[in-house]
Order: C-alpha cells, then structure tokens, then sequence
C-alpha cells in the first residue's frame, strides 16, 4: 500500500509545484507591471494580452499550458505510464494523472511562489488534458481554430474547452469524462470567485 501512495503524492507535489510558476507575473514584471493589478487582475494570458499585446504574451500562453503538461506527465511516469486506446491515460495512470493536473491546476490558482494570487487555470487543464486524452486534445484545437476563424479567438477558446469532455467521450470511459469535467470545475471556482471580488471593489 506505501508504494501506491508514494506516486500519489509525487504526482500532487509535483503537479502543485509546477502549478505555482508564476508565468504570467514574470512576463509582466519583465515588462514593467504585475498582471494581478491592472486590467481584469488575473494573472493570465488573455490579460497579459490585453496589457502587453499579443506577442509579450505568447510566452504565458505556452508555459500555462505546459505546466499542466508537465504535471500530467509526471502523474503518468511515476504510475508505470499506462495508455489505452488512443493514447488516453488508462489503468494505475489515470488517478495519479488526474490528480497531477488538479494539483497544477491548483497552484496556478493559488500559486505558493506568488503569494497565492493566482488565475483561473483554463490554459493549464487544457495542457494536461494533452495527456489524459492527446486525440481530444487534438480535435479540441482543430475546434479553437475554427472557431477562432469564424467568430474571434475567444470564441474560439471557449468551444474548444467546453467541448473536451464530450469529445473524450469517444476515447475515454465515462467515468474519466467525469474526472474531466471535476478539474473543470476548479476553473467554475475561480470565475465565481473573481466575480464576487469584483462585487466587494
């Protein structure tokens, strides 16, 4: 039983330490500001666009989501690397896997190197879920591409993402699609929760 804990709880350390890099606050420091006080306060890519232009923000873009990336991909290494169909995280992988990407998504909430003030980890679910689901994943972008040609890149963003659990039903067992849809929820969390401090200023 100690055994099965020990990848657990790298996977949890590890995905919450790579979580709390605080990407979007070193790009903006970089440039004279720190995100979580202009703008919309969230230390993220749509704001650090918005402050700083698009190519000052590319940089925030990638590292969100390769965090949560790198988390999956711990989750997976220290669990045996186990993939199903597709390459969709399967057997003793898909806990510590789930579980990796949560706890990223978690520090990038309320990141430990940034004094807990974090954003609201949609681009870092969406880098580890290239792991729990890669061919989802992929369709996922081909939806943000589109939709991004039809209407506006964030339009197109919000299909993709809202999209990721009814495409990993085609790859994945339900109760995965489950999974997926309580990481999603920690992104609900911090809506509400900047929705209500937005209220108290």
């Amino acid at each position: 039983m100690f055994t099965a804990v020990i990848p657990m709880l790298v996977a949890v350390v590890g995905g919450y330490l790579l979580g709390s890099v605080p990407v979007a606050v070193l790009v903006g420091r970089a440039h004279g500001l720190d995100p979580r006080d202009v703008g919309d306060r969230n230390p993220g890519f749509w704001n650090v666009m918005e402050q700083l232009g698009r190519k000052a923000s590319v940089p925030v873009f990638a590292g969100d989501m390769l965090k949560g990336t790198a988390a999956g991909l711990v989750g997976l290494l220290v669990s045996g690397a186990e993939t199903g169909r597709f390459g969709s995280v399967a057997g003793a992988s898909v806990l510590p896997v789930y579980a990796a990407v949560g706890a990223a998504m978690a520090g990038h909430a309320w990141p430990v190197f940034a004094g807990r003030r974090g954003g609201r980890s949609i681009l870092t679910f969406a880098g580890g879920f290239a792991v729990i689901c890669p061919v989802a994943f992929a369709l996922g972008l081909v939806l943000l591409f589109a939709g991004s040609l039809v209407f506006s890149f964030a339009w197109g963003t919000r299909l993709a993402v809202f999209s990721l659990p009814v495409l990993q039903l085609f790859f994945a067992p339900v109760e995965q699609v489950a999974g997926t849809g309580a990481l999603m929820c920690l992104i609900g969390l911090r809506f509400g929760q900047a929705a209500l401090a937005g209220r108290r200023t």
